[in-house]
C-alpha cells in the first residue's frame, strides 16, 4: 500500500511540474513580446490553396507608437503590397500602381495575424485552453485563431526557440491540414526607423523625383496612359439558382470596363478593368478591412470585395451575399483562394 501511495504522489508531482512548465513557457513568451516597444520581423509566408502554393517575402514592422507596416512581395511575380497603419488610418498600398485603399479600422487588433508578434500573443491570451507541445525537441504553443471571413482556419502552432523567439507559425484548418506557414528568418527587437518610415508618402513610387511636379502636365499628373481589358474573366463558381443575365463592356477615359450581372437567388455584380498606374497616389476610401488573398491583398466591406490580380482590378458587390460567399466567387474568378482576413 505504501508503495502505491509513493507512486501516486510521484505521478501527481510530475503532472504538476509539466503543467507549471507549460504555463512558464506561455508566460515567458508573453512577457518577451509585451516588453518590446517595437520590432522588425523578416520571413517567408506560404499559403496553400487547393493544389497551389503561393509564397510571399514578408517584412513586418511595429513602432513604439503602435504603428504597423507589413510588406508582402509575391515571389512568383514580384508584386508588392503593403498594409500600413499610422496616425491617419489603415492603408493597403500597391506601390507599383501608386494606389491605396484607406480604412477606418481596428486592424490589426480585430483578428489573427500570423506575421505580427503582439497579435500572436493576443491569440494565446484569448484562448484559455492554449497548450504547450513539443516537436523534435522544439516547444510550440497551440491555440485557436480568429479569422472571421474564413471559418475553416481553426488553430495555429507557434514554434519557439529556447529564448522564446518565434521561429515558425503554422495555421491549420479544422481537419489539421496546414494552410499557412510563416518561416521567420530574423527578428530585431530594437529596430531604428527613420521619421518617414510609417508615412504613406514613403510608398509613392516616384517620391524621389523632386522636379516631377514642375515638369509634368495636368493630364500626366492625374493618370497614366490608357489601359485595355483584353479578355473577360468568368467565375468558375456561381451560387445555386443564379446565372449570368447581362454582360456589358463600356468605354472609360482610360480604357474599357467589363460589367457582369448575375441574377437569381443570389444576385451579384462583377466589374473587371485593366489596372492603371497613377502618377500621384490615388487614395480610395473603403468602409471595411484589409484582406489577404492567396496572391494579393484586397479590400473587404460588408457587401463588396475589391482586389487586383495579374494586372486586372476586380470588384464584386452583392446585397444578398456575405463575405465568405463573395470570397468563394473570388476564388473561382481568379483561381486564387482567399485565405486570410482581418475583418471583425
Amino acid at each position: 500500500m505504501k508503495k502505491y501511495l509513493i507512486l501516486i504522489s510521484t505521478f501527481l508531482i510530475l503532472c504538476g511540474c509539466g503543467k507549471n512548465n507549460s504555463l512558464n513557457v506561455i508566460k515567458n513568451f508573453q512577457a518577451k513580446i509585451e516588453k518590446t516597444n517595437s520590432y522588425e520581423l523578416k520571413g517567408t509566408m506560404s499559403i496553400q490553396s487547393n493544389e497551389d502554393t503561393f509564397t510571399y517575402s514578408v517584412l513586418s514592422s511595429k513602432s513604439k507608437d503602435d504603428y504597423y507596416k507589413v510588406s508582402l512581395i509575391n515571389k512568383t511575380n514580384d508584386h508588392e503590397q503593403v498594409i500600413l497603419k499610422n496616425k491617419d488610418g489603415v492603408y493597403v498600398v500597391t506601390p507599383e500602381l501608386n494606389k491605396s485603399f484607406k480604412f477606418q479600422s481596428d486592424w490589426p487588433l480585430n483578428g489573427s495575424q500570423s506575421y505580427l508578434l503582439d497579435i500572436l500573443v493576443n491569440d494565446v491570451i484569448n484562448d484559455k485552453e492554449a497548450s504547450i507541445n513539443n516537436s523534435d525537441g522544439t516547444n510550440y504553443i497551440e491555440c485557436k485563431v480568429n479569422y472571421p471571413n474564413n471559418s475553416t482556419l481553426y488553430k495555429e502552432k507557434i514554434y519557439l526557440d529556447k529564448d522564446y523567439n518565434v521561429k515558425k507559425v503554422e495555421v491549420l484548418d479544422q481537419d489539421g491540414n496546414v494552410k499557412i506557414i510563416l518561416e521567420i528568418s530574423s527578428i530585431n527587437y530594437k529596430p531604428k526607423f527613420d521619421s518617414e518610415y510609417f508615412e504613406l508618402d514613403s510608398l509613392i513610387s516616384n517620391s524621389d523625383c523632386n522636379d516631377c511636379e514642375n515638369t509634368t502636365s495636368e493630364v500626366e499628373d492625374s493618370k497614366n496612359t490608357s489601359s485595355v481589358l483584353d479578355d473577360i474573366i468568368y467565375p468558375l463558381y456561381i451560387p445555386a439558382n443564379t446565372h449570368l443575365s447581362t454582360q456589358d463592356t463600356v468605354s472609360t477615359d482610360n480604357g474599357n470596363r467589363a460589367i457582369l450581372t448575375f441574377t437569381g437567388d443570389s444576385p451579384f455584380v462583377i466589374v473587371e478593368e485593366a489596372s492603371r498606374v497613377y502618377n500621384d497616389m490615388e487614395i480610395v476610401p473603403v468602409n471595411g478591412e484589409p484582406l489577404i488573398m492567396s496572391d494579393c491583398i484586397g479590400a473587404m466591406s460588408a457587401n463588396s470585395l475589391y482586389w487586383t490580380s495579374n494586372g486586372i482590378d476586380y470588384y464584386i458587390s452583392s446585397t444578398n451575399l456575405d463575405g465568405e460567399e463573395l470570397m468563394t466567387i473570388a476564388e473561382g474568378l481568379t483561381g486564387s483562394s482567399v485565405i486570410v482576413s482581418a475583418e471583425k
